[in-house]
C-alpha cells in the first residue's frame, strides 16, 4: 500500500497542469482626476475601466496583459506564476464592465511543470506572437531568475511547456526584480517589424539610462530609454502605426506615480537612446501599482489603451484596470 501511494503521488506530479476557473467580481469606474467619461485627460480621452476582485487566493499580482483572441479575448502574467485568461466584457456603451470567464493556470517549465519556486516564477512582462492575425503563442520576460520563453496559445489561453529564447548574457547576469519588466513584439507597420523589445526597470547604464535590448533577425542589438524622476518603465505596448508606448511607474510621498509615453516609430531602433512624448500623467489614489499595459480594439471599433495596476496580493492594493484613446 506504501509503494502504491507513493506511485500515485509521483502520478500526480508529473500530471498536466489544468487550468482552474475563478470568479471575478468588478465595479466601474466613471471618473478619473476628477474628470468624467469621454472628456479630455492631458494628450488622451478618459473611457473608463473597472476594479477587480476575486475569491481565489492566486488572483492578483496582475504583472502584463496581452490579447490573445477574438472577442476581447485577453491574458494576464502574475508575479507569482501564473496566467489568468479570460475575456473583457463591455456594455452597449462600449465601456468596460467586467472580465469573464477567467482561468488561472501555472505557468510551467521546459518540462512541463509548475515553476519549482517563487526565484523563477517573477512574470514581469509578455506580448503576443501573431502569424496571418492568428495568435499562435505568448512571449514571457522574467525577473530574479532572469530569461524570456514562449508558451503556445489554444482558444486564447497560454500555457504550456515553456521554449527558451535566447537573450543576451548582460541580461542573463540581471539576477534582480529590478532586470527585464517590459516586453512588447514590434507590428507591420513598425520599420522593426517582428523585433522583440525588452526593457529594464533599473538596470542603468554609464549615463543613467535604461538598458534595454532589441531581439530580431535584421534588427537586434541594445539601446537605452530614458529614465525619468521617480518613475522606471513597468510595460511597453506598440500602437498600429508602430508607435511605442511605455508605461512608467513610481512612488512619490507615499502614493503611486505613472506615466504614460510614446516613442516614435522611427526612433525605435537599435543603437539609440529613446525619448518618449508625455501622453498622460497621474498619482495618489486616482491611480495603483500600474503595470500592465496593451493597445486593442474595443467592440465598438476604436483602439483603445488599456493600463492595469499590479495589487502584489495586499489587501490595500487594487487590481485596477483603466481605458483611453487618443485624440487625434
Amino acid at each position: 500500500m506504501e509503494r502504491a501511494a507513493f506511485a500515485l503521488v509521483l502520478l500526480c506530479l508529473a500530471s498536466p497542469v489544468h487550468a482552474v476557473e475563478a470568479t471575478v467580481s468588478a465595479a466601474q469606474i466613471s471618473r478619473f482626476r476628477n474628470i468624467d467619461l469621454d472628456q479630455p485627460i492631458d494628450k488622451l480621452i478618459f473611457r473608463g475601466g473597472m476594479t477587480l476582485q476575486s475569491p481565489d487566493d492566486t488572483f492578483g499580482g496582475l504583472s502584463s496583459v496581452t490579447q490573445t483572441g477574438d472577442n476581447q479575448r485577453i491574458a494576464f502574467v502574475t508575479d507569482r506564476g501564473h496566467f489568468v485568461s479570460g475575456q473583457l466584457a463591455y456594455d452597449e456603451a462600449d465601456r468596460l464592465f467586467g472580465f469573464i470567464g477567467v482561468t488561472i493556470e501555472p505557468i510551467q517549465n521546459s518540462s512541463g511543470q509548475p515553476l519549482p519556486r517563487q526565484y523563477a516564477r517573477d512574470a514581469e512582462g509578455m506580448d503576443t506572437i501573431w502569424r496571418d492575425g492568428v495568435p499562435v503563442g505568448v512571449r514571457v520576460g522574467f525577473e530574479h531568475l532572469t530569461r524570456v520563453a514562449d508558451f503556445s496559445v489554444t482558444d486564447g489561453r497560454p500555457g504550456g511547456a515553456a521554449r527558451e529564447v535566447p537573450i543576451p548574457q548582460w541580461l542573463t547576469d540581471l539576477r534582480t526584480n529590478e532586470s527585464i519588466e517590459s516586453v512588447c513584439i514590434a507590428p507591420p507597420a513598425s520599420p522593426v517589424a517582428g523585433s522583440t523589445i525588452l526593457i529594464t526597470e533599473e538596470a542603468l547604464d554609464a549615463d543613467g539610462n535604461h538598458r534595454g535590448e532589441m531581439l530580431g533577425i535584421n534588427d537586434k542589438g541594445p539601446f537605452t530609454y530614458v529614465n525619468s524622476p521617480i518613475v522606471n518603465p513597468t510595460d511597453c505596448a506598440f500602437l498600429p502605426n508602430g508607435d511605442l508606448l511605455v508605461l512608467e511607474r513610481g512612488v512619490s510621498l507615499f502614493s503611486f506615480v505613472m506615466n504614460l509615453r510614446r516613442v516614435r516609430a522611427e526612433d525605435v531602433q537599435p543603437g539609440v537612446l529613446m525619448r518618449g512624448e508625455l501622453l498622460l500623467s497621474a498619482q495618489g489614489p486616482e491611480i495603483d501599482n500600474m503595470e500592465s499595459l496593451m493597445v486593442h480594439q474595443s467592440p465598438g471599433g476604436e483602439w483603445r489603451i488599456l493600463m492595469g495596476s499590479d495589487n502584489n496580493f495586499n489587501g490595500w492594493q487594487r487590481n485596477m484596470i483603466l481605458e483611453f484613446a487618443l485624440q487625434e
